[in-house]
């Protein structure tokens, strides 16, 4: 069995905008159904899906709360079959803004353990929710999105790259368990990603000062993240697990 991504069924969380909506968008080009996983963006969601056509559509469900995980799994396996390929794309509000970051004197315990509920508790809850059919048809793909900063923390964003450190680490801890089963478990981490919601705030000089540093001469988009994503979730990639995957141009090295 080839596991085609256009016989698969995908879930994107946080698919409503910039980096999920780019993956998103990169599924349904490649035929798969998409569940365009979205908290508060219903608006930008609902357009995606009809962007997508049919084999799209959008899903309410905050990640962090494992009921709403679980009904959302529901209302997607109804409409196109439950998820095989996972993609925990989901990020706490957060703005790369590195004048406007919480320094260490200023950083409080709830803003780390807020971005840690939707990285680590949202990869959690998701793939709980989709553990029954993993484990019933012995296969599954699961993809979470981390960050370069772990290599290179140019701008000290201190929750969040705690946060995707330990999503990493869970990444590969998950990827232990649930390689029997014929689940693969793997992390793609861009860099700074030229333009997303949350990027929008970083000056323009800041990305023209890790083009110059970077190999490739240019800064990764969410276009060159998503390609990465399809690699995980395809068969080309079946013999990979617990991998960390940097994309950013060869800025650096995991």
């Amino acid at each position: 069995m080839t596991h085609a991504l256009s016989d698969q069924t995908v879930l994107v969380t946080g698919a409503g905008r910039g980096l999920g909506a780019a993956i998103a968008r990169a599924f349904a080009k490649e035929g798969a159904r998409v569940a365009i996983n979205y908290r508060r963006s219903a608006e930008s969601a609902a357009a995606l899906a009809q962007e997508l056509g049919p084999r799209a559509a959008a899903f309410q469900g905050d990640v962090t709360d494992p009921a709403q995980v679980a009904e959302m799994v529901e209302h997607i396996t109804e409409r196109f079959g439950a998820p095989d390929i996972l993609v925990h794309n989901a990020l706490s509000d957060y703005s790369f803004n590195g004048d406007a970051r919480s320094t260490l004197d200023r950083l409080a315990w709830s803003q780390m353990n807020d971005q840690a509920r939707t990285a680590v508790g949202g990869a959690l809850n998701c793939i709980q929710a989709l553990l029954p059919h993993f484990t019933k048809q012995r296969h599954g793909r699961v993809v979470t999105i981390g960050t370069n900063l772990l290599q290179n923390p140019v701008v000290p964003y201190h929750d969040y790259t705690a946060a995707k450190a330990a999503l990493l680490a869970f990444t590969r801890t998950a990827a232990k368990e649930l390689g029997p089963m014929g689940v693969t478990v793997n992390m793609v981490s861009g860099g700074l990603l030229r333009t997303t919601d949350a990027s929008a705030a970083t000056p323009d000089a800041v990305f023209d000062m890790i083009a110059a540093q970077t190999p490739l001469g240019k800064v990764t988009t969410p276009e060159d993240m998503a390609d990465a994503v399809l690699f995980f979730a395809s068969p080309w990639a079946r013999a990979v697990t617990g991998q960390n995957l940097v994309v950013d141009g060869g800025l650096v090295c995991d």
